[in-house]
């Protein structure tokens, strides 16, 4: 049959099988237009054959899907560049691509962590980067240094304990993030300062409001860990970002608002490059944030008697602040600040100590926790010769006092109500599991079937004409039979195979529900010839 290829201008006729593959008729393409394709590991160009809107894998045949005597395919070449390096989170369990240049390879640790920091709204000092290998990748080195090449997969940990709690504040629950706060003061204050930073760069507003209730600053930097605030001359730049950094290179609007409503002193807060809020939003092509702090810059404070410029407002109340934290400086006993950890103070030294960021779970980290301070016993003192002899007599009496503590065997029907409970249990894993597949496949694929309007008319019709195929029908048709042997149900078999018609967005639903049911035959007919299947019935052809 004859087809027709739309590709950069021109339209071409090209005669093909009916069931020639998609992949074969990129290769004519490829061959009468001379188009170079390459794959590389920084990237691939490729083309890409469209149907009524929807894009054709390589593996369908063209008359699976529709494609007739004098269809129009539309063909592309794209360019797809591939990752230069992915990181694990393993918070939430996804990985992140980096869409970098290679010179990425040849930068310090600390950009890489920038980057990402970027993508995954945490601050910096709450996480770690580690090799593949689990060796922990410090700021100071570079890539190269690790041996990272391209595509290498590396691993985001955070602090023990604390999965949990930086899931609460992802999610924006402010519930599941007090549930899981630290029962230690500085930390408990530091994690405060990390939930308004995540806050902020996803635009919780309830979370926001929670935070700055607890005494939490938007213009206080979020700092480091208490085990780590003795190497304050080793850390990274970034420790100094606020959560008024975090909106603006976000674009929350509403949290910018929030925290300029809370202080004024945000419009001038300077992150480690001594960027302001308004050129970070710049930065990063935010108009909404970049029209509202202009217009607060360039506001004016009014008093009784006099208006103050905003800019001449700010600098007088950070001078009168400066002053007031000079006094109580002078009023402590020391006469000075105390910086860094104190006597008595965990710290945590790189290299050294055992590593505290290996993202363990709360309940995990609480165990090892309580065991750590439980004290064990002395050991009991040995007897001199001053002392009177042990009674032999003595010594077996108690031997048989601990031999008379043991338990006895359990018996069989102790075994009995073992094995059941446990098969009980197995029985509700395979539920629950069952439970979360059906889910997973009605979650991933039924928003994507369109289904065919629904008729409002009053009267009724001649059912033979007017009807349409029920999903009763679509069960038991075609993906019934393929279900038996490709270990869905006819219903998650009949969902898939509608998800995948649903793409020819330009074909009706009928058609496109024909489509899927040649699909679903195709199936059947490649089990047969392969030994799957025995007896199946045919389903009735579909004219497209």
């Amino acid at each position: 049959m004859r087809i027709f290829i739309a590709f950069e201008g021109s339209f071409e006729p090209f005669d093909v099988s009916a069931d020639e593959t998609v992949e074969a008729v990129k290769l004519m393409i490829k061959d009468y237009f001379h188009i170079p394709l390459s794959e590389d590991e920084q990237g691939r160009r490729y083309l890409e054959l469209m149907y009524a809107g929807a894009a054709l894998k390589d593996s369908w045949i063209l008359a699976d899907v529709g494609i007739s005597f004098c269809s129009t395919l539309k063909c592309f070449v794209k360019e797809e560049d591939k990752p230069t390096l992915y990181v694990f989170n393993a918070v939430t369990q996804e990985t992140m691509p980096m869409m970098e240049n290679i010179s990425l390879l040849s930068k310090k640790v600390s950009d890489l962590r920038t980057l990402v920091a970027l993508r995954c709204g945490f601050p910096v000092s709450v996480f770690c980067l580690r090799t593949p290998n689990g060796m922990e990748m410090y700021d100071c080195n570079t890539l190269r240094d690790y041996q990272t090449d391209i595509g290498t997969t590396l691993r985001l940990d955070v602090w023990d304990g604390w999965k949990e709690f930086l899931m609460g504040c992802l999610l924006g629950q402010k519930l599941k993030v007090q549930r899981y706060l630290s029962n230690e003061g500085p930390v408990l204050k530091y994690q405060k300062k990390v939930a308004l930073f995540i806050a902020a760069f996803y635009g919780y507003i309830e979370l926001t409001e929670w935070a700055l209730k607890q005494g939490v600053r938007p213009d206080e930097a979020v700092g480091v860990h208490p085990y780590r605030a003795w190497c304050h001359e080793a850390l990274h730049a970034d420790v100094s970002k606020c959560p008024i950094h975090a909106a603006a290179e976000a674009g929350q609007l509403l949290i910018l608002k929030a925290f300029v409503n809370c202080s004024v002193l945000c419009l001038e807060c300077k992150n480690a490059a001594g960027q302001i809020p308004l050129t970070i939003a710049f930065k990063h092509k935010h108009k909404d944030c970049v029209l509202y702090l202009l217009s607060k810059m360039w506001s004016t404070v009014s008093f009784s008697k006099i208006s103050v410029p905003m800019r001449i407002y700010i600098k007088i109340k950070q001078w009168v602040l400066k002053a007031q934290s000079h006094n109580l400086n002078k009023s402590q006993l020391c006469g000075a600040r105390v910086l860094g950890a104190k006597v008595g103070d965990t710290v945590m030294v790189d290299g050294f100590t055992t590593p505290q960021m290996t993202s363990k779970g709360w309940h995990k980290a609480q165990n090892k926790d309580s065991q750590s301070t439980v004290g064990k016993l002395p050991p009991l003192k040995e007897e001199t010769a001053s002392k009177k002899p042990v009674n032999p007599l003595a010594i077996s009496q108690q031997i048989t006092r601990r031999q008379t503590l043991k338990l006895p065997p359990p018996v069989d029907a102790n075994t009995f109500f073992k094995l059941q409970r446990q098969q009980q249990q197995n029985q509700k894993k395979i539920t629950v599991a069952a439970k979360k597949k059906e889910k997973f496949i009605k979650n991933t694929y039924l928003p994507q079937i369109p289904l065919p309007p629904v008729s409002r008319v009053g009267y009724s019709h001649p059912s033979f004409y007017y009807a349409t195929p029920s999903a009763d029908f679509l069960l038991k048709s075609s993906f019934a039979c393929f279900s038996e042997h490709s270990g869905k149900t006819p219903r998650e078999n009949a969902i898939y195979c509608l998800a995948v018609a649903s793409a020819f967005k330009e074909k009706r639903w009928l058609q496109q529900l024909g489509i899927a049911r040649v699909l679903a035959k195709k199936s059947i007919s490649n089990l047969t010839t392969q030994g799957g299947l025995t007896a199946c019935e045919n389903p009735p052809e579909i004219v497209l």
